[in-house]
């Protein structure tokens, strides 16, 4: 995106369409059904995933910062209920995303030699404590280049002692099944991503997963939908009540052009009938007329 681009942008958003008195290059408003009520939110997957392995590609629905400002705007006088329309959105995907983790597990069960149920726990100790890691060792990344160089180091000495904690249930998990076994990789999928996870990647590799943008994205993704669902039913049902308004109100105005209408061609129709009647009333009165006139000049004849 060129300067001038990123300029534009920043204005739209900041202005809306109307910053040069023009209207929305999609020529729609913010309200149109074919604007993305997520993306006015915030919290379009389209938008959050983008260039990560599990990008979905450009949303069907119309991106546009300055309908966003526009929106913004409007909300602050007027409530919209767009959140309602966001959670359905978020729900939707991340149902979705929910069913393929599990589909990838049932796969690794497939695929993997089944262990017993004493040793998959020794396993799954493995592999809580390295994501522990990771993620601690992500946070501590985040700190450091933010500048919090004592948070940052506070964190690397708990990765240190979950470390130690990682190597005691290695060693367990090791003695616990034979070595051709211990060697093969045992996977597990990320519950917020569903991405694998082995059980012999290093830290770095477990950094970068819960470092990453893939990572990152669904867990505000999450956050978002956890945070709209506390007042989904509530809000559902507030939209419901002002769309049957609404509609009352549509329906009450229809119904009073209809009569208005109806009283406006009642009166058409009056005035024509009453022309009607003026006009026969000439027309006899002239034929009357006309008549009288012609005995007048027979009677003068003779």
């Amino acid at each position: 995106m060129s300067a001038h681009d990123q300029m534009r942008a920043m204005l739209d958003q900041l202005m809306g369409t109307g910053r040069n008195g023009e209207t929305s290059r999609y020529q729609v408003q913010f309200n149109d059904p074919k604007v993305c009520k997520s993306f006015l939110l915030y919290c379009c997957p389209h938008d959050i995933l983008a260039s990560t392995r599990m990008d979905i590609g450009e949303c069907p629905k119309i991106h546009d910062n300055a309908l966003r400002a526009d929106f913004e705007k409007a909300q602050q006088k007027f409530d919209h209920y767009y959140d309602v329309d966001a959670t359905e959105h978020l729900q939707a995907f991340i149902s979705d995303c929910d069913r393929r983790t599990e589909a990838a597990r049932k796969r690794l069960l497939e695929t993997q030699e089944e262990l017993t149920a004493e040793v998959a726990e020794k396993a799954n100790a493995v592999h809580e404590l390295a994501e522990k890691i990771g993620q601690t060792l992500a946070k501590a990344e985040e700190l450091g280049a933010q500048g919090l160089v004592d948070d940052s180091l506070k964190l690397m000495g708990e990765i240190e002692d979950l470390r130690k904690k990682k190597s005691e249930a290695e060693d367990t998990y090791r003695n616990s099944m034979p070595v051709s076994s211990y060697q093969q990789q045992k996977l597990r999928v990320c519950d917020v991503c569903s991405a694998y996870l082995g059980i012999h990647d290093n830290d770095r590799r477990l950094a970068d997963h819960f470092g990453g943008k893939l990572h990152l994205g669904f867990i505000k993704i999450r956050e978002k939908l956890s945070e709209l669902e506390k007042n989904y039913e509530e809000r559902h049902e507030a939209r419901r009540k002002f769309d049957e308004q609404e509609r009352y109100k549509r329906d009450d105005k229809k119904s009073h052009r209809s009569r208005s209408g109806d009283r406006n061609e009642r009166h058409r129709r009056s005035r024509s009938r009453s022309r009607h009647s003026r006009h026969r009333s000439r027309s006899r009165s002239r034929s009357r007329t006309h008549k009288h006139d012609r005995r007048d000049r027979d009677r003068r004849r003779y």
